[in-house]
């Protein structure tokens, strides 16, 4: 392409034009075109939070790889290690993850502590190993209300989305904006009532997209066990699954051509989508 071509425009040069798929028209989009017959297989899912026990029988011993980063006296640490959940969190969300999309590739990245706190600075360092370890999905059922790091994580955010990094956040419990989950670049999710792992809705006044289920749901915890728990933390990875198996009958999707899956699926679309059979979910 000559020089004198504006800049960024040698991708729509003649012969570096890609084929781009097609999708279905919306009223056609169905859950068994979305994901019948997927169940995440070759999909690498990142839980940013507190760990993943790969022994909890709601993991089944399978996790693709594990980082954990803390502070130390010349910068941050990153551990590769096999770890374990040190609080519980983690536990939860992969739990939910692992049995919509049971043969998806989790990889733990661990940034919370055994309080379920961490730093803003080590929380984007997770998500920036993230992105740079080229996962598909990353559930974020985690944020931060300081506007300090509103900048850090909204470029990482879009970093993401010019990689083709899909995230999944979950909105704050509290009537507080909380980043990332305000930003366009996610899929910011919030709980609803029905207990319906396949069940979501979505929002048309954003930014909080799409409501899945995330009140009083049993979910893994410490120890092997399970307790029930609310919180839009549990509503988050319902969609991170869904996610998943999308993206393993239909690899390459973006964020926008899933949003748009989403939306055509949603339960309050008019006139009401209903699930055709069990095997759909």
């Amino acid at each position: 392409m000559s020089a004198s071509q504006p800049a960024w425009s040698e991708q729509f040069a003649p012969g570096a034009i890609p084929q781009i798929a097609p999708l279905e028209p919306l009223e056609n989009i169905t859950r068994e075109w979305a994901w019948g017959g997927s169940t995440g297989q070759g999909v690498r899912v990142a839980v940013i939070d507190s760990g993943i026990d790969a022994a909890h029988p709601a993991i089944g011993g399978r996790i693709g790889g594990y980082v954990s980063i803390s502070e130390g006296p010349d910068g941050l640490i990153y551990d590769t290690a096999p770890h374990a959940d040190v609080f519980g969190h983690g536990n939860a969300c992969a739990g939910i993850i692992r049995a919509i999309a049971p043969t998806c590739d989790l990889y733990s990245i661990r940034v919370l502590g055994p309080g379920l706190s961490g730093r803003g600075a080590i929380f984007a360092a997770g998500l920036r190993w993230a992105i740079e370890h080229d996962m598909h999905v990353c559930n974020l059922s985690l944020g931060t209300t300081r506007k300090d790091f509103f900048a850090l994580l909204h470029d990482l955010a879009d970093q993401a989305y010019f990689r083709n990094v899909i995230l999944v956040t979950a909105a704050n419990n509290m009537p507080i904006p909380s980043y990332p989950s305000m930003y366009a670049s996610v899929i910011s999710v919030a709980a609803h009532d029905l207990n319906d792992p396949y069940l979501f809705y979505c929002n048309p006044r954003p930014p909080v997209e799409f409501g899945a289920t995330g009140i009083d749901v049993e979910v893994a915890w410490q120890q092997g066990g399970r307790i029930t728990a609310t919180g839009n933390s549990f509503a988050a990875p319902h969609i991170t699954g869904i996610v998943a198996r999308i993206l393993g009958k239909h690899p390459g999707l973006n964020l926008s051509q899933i949003k748009v899956i989403l939306r055509a699926l949603a339960a309050n679309r008019a006139p009401g989508l209903q699930p055709d059979g069990d095997e759909q979910r």
